[in-house]
């Protein structure tokens, strides 16, 4: 799944633990977990996964 990979660079690059991530971005701390584990997310979660990590990616700039 491609929307996992870019969460497991973004993660690798920032050092941020998987819980962290999904808390920050949907509020939900299983959210990663529960993509390895087969998780199919909507359009919508989609989107605001790929923003947020576009916006990390631009501050960090």
């Amino acid at each position: 799944m491609y929307l996992l990979g870019l969460i497991t660079r973004h993660l690798q690059r920032t050092r941020m633990p998987e819980t962290l991530f999904g808390r920050m971005v949907l509020n939900d701390p299983r959210f990663v977990s529960d993509l390895r584990a087969g998780r199919e997310p909507g359009p919508r979660t989609i989107a605001k996964v790929c923003t947020y990590i576009a916006d990390a990616q631009e501050a960090r700039r």
